[in-house]
């Protein structure tokens, strides 16, 4: 088993992976950037290391700074959380390669995976249904016109190698082809180095539907529940729940098949997840996998009772899976909602200093609060503005939007903005409350928001 675990991000996450590894007896490791310096989960480290300034390049993407701090803590294994290195194959090479364990899949794994393009192979080859596109990389406009006229637009030309959110244009007719792939392509080597991209078919007012899966080396895999992530802004998650509204036995069934006989076609071992698109006729369609840990995983976590990241630290160590598909039970209903420093209405950033904090108290079975924060600290403005994750659980899906609820009227931060107020306007509205949602939920619910001459009518629930 792993004696001593270096995590190699910051915030909430570290806190997640380190108390896990309390319970397991790991030592903890972690590494930090100037302005990071004074957050109060180093203290509670075994050690702490300096990677570098605050610009994330030069630390948290610091692959020789994380190596280095690595090789001196004589850690013996390397968690990297989610975003920054967590699906970079060369940190994953790099730490196998100085003798320490990869938390993660195989570097060779994940270098293939990498790319979108294979992955949808992979799925045709395997008889899992993919959106309708290309399976090779595109050369320039001219491809995205002969689509276009074998498909009719509106089509969507995303990058091959990307993420988070960055790389998806939507094309309406011919005149925007040329623009749109220029466009994409440096977009696409300025924020990953890779310029590539392909073609869907769109898909309107789709659903975004996940599978939790972990896999051994063994080859056995089990799925732990979908996740609903269909409320997004800039396609970004903003809440999560498990299971969701609108998957049938069935249908989850068929999800779980396809997770399955992807894991076996990539070779994939860990915790990981498959994302799929759900149409309004109610097909389902393969996206991407997520080779890391996702935001989103404590509502599995609520559903199944499964430790994810002991799982993943077993798995990683060589160890076989010791629970089987039949084993998994899906209890009640859990619900996310992320907290980032955002204006609640416009989603633009907002660091600052959070001057007063009341953060509501966690009670173990019906409400976990996944943070970082202490008053007077700082949130800067280099990295994602994630701040805190609020996790409910009910035996209905009501009761747990409930819970969730309170807990968030129950916040009090101070010296930012956040986006609270959003997460309870959609909590509160009758589309919510009814299941009915697709990927465009919160531009439609912000419309109602908005006059005809573009003034905001101020709809934020009372805190």
């Amino acid at each position: 088993m792993i004696k001593k675990l270096l995590i190699a991000n910051r915030g909430e996450i570290v806190v997640r992976v380190m108390k896990t590894c309390r319970k397991l007896g790991i030592e903890v490791v972690a590494v930090y950037s100037e302005p990071d310096k004074n957050l109060s989960y180093l203290k509670h480290a075994d050690e702490a290391y300096h990677i570098g300034p605050a610009n994330p390049v030069k630390s948290y993407l610091n692959i020789d700074a994380i190596l280095d701090a690595m090789k001196k803590s004589g850690a013996d294994a390397v968690h990297p959380g989610y975003g920054f290195l967590s699906e970079n194959s060369l940190f994953a090479h790099a730490v196998v390669s100085a003798g320490s364990t990869w938390v993660g899949p195989p570097p060779s794994v994940l270098a293939e995976i990498d790319s979108k393009c294979y992955c949808r192979r992979i799925a045709t080859d395997s008889g899992v249904p993919v959106i309708p596109g290309t399976i090779e990389i595109i050369k320039g406009e001219g491809d995205i016109i002969r689509f276009a006229s074998e498909h009719e637009y509106p089509v969507v030309l995303k990058l091959d190698k990307g993420g988070g959110g960055k790389g998806i244009e939507q094309i309406r007719e011919d005149g925007q082809a040329k623009e749109a792939f220029e466009r994409l392509s440096r977009i696409g080597l300025m924020a990953f180095g890779h310029p590539e991209s392909y073609i869907e078919k769109l898909i309107a007012a789709p659903r975004h539907i996940e599978v939790q899966f972990l896999a051994d080396r063994a080859g056995n895999c089990v799925c732990l529940g979908e996740r609903e992530c269909s409320i997004q802004r800039r396609y970004q998650k903003i809440i999560e729940e498990s299971p969701s509204p609108v998957v049938t036995k069935e249908d989850r069934e068929a999800l779980f098949r396809h997770t399955a006989n992807l894991v076996k076609a990539m070779g994939y071992q860990g915790a990981g997840t498959m994302e799929f698109l759900r149409s309004e006729d109610g097909s389902f369609y393969f996206m991407e996998v997520n080779a890391r840990l996702q935001v989103e995983h404590p509502v599995s976590e609520f559903i199944t009772g499964i430790d994810i990241v002991e799982k993943q630290l077993e798995i990683s160590a060589g160890e076989e899976l010791d629970i089987r598909q039949e084993d998994i039970r899906l209890e009640g209903y859990s619900i996310e909602a992320r907290v980032y420093a955002e204006d609640p209405f416009s989603f633009c950033p907002s660091p600052g200093t959070i001057s007063r904090l009341k953060i509501p108290e966690a009670d173990g079975r019906r409400l976990r609060v996944d943070h970082a924060l202490e008053e007077g600290c700082a949130v800067p403005p280099y990295y994602d503005p994630l701040l805190a994750k609020v996790i409910s659980w009910g035996e209905s899906r009501s009761e747990a939007i409930e819970h969730l609820r309170r807990a968030l009227m129950g916040f009090l931060i101070e010296g930012i903005k956040t986006t609270i107020p959003a997460n309870l306007l959609i909590l509160d509205s009758r589309e919510y409350r009814t299941g009915d949602l697709h990927t465009g939920f919160l531009d439609r619910l912000y419309s109602k928001a908005t006059s005809e001459d573009g003034a905001i009518t101020p709809l934020w629930p009372n805190m």
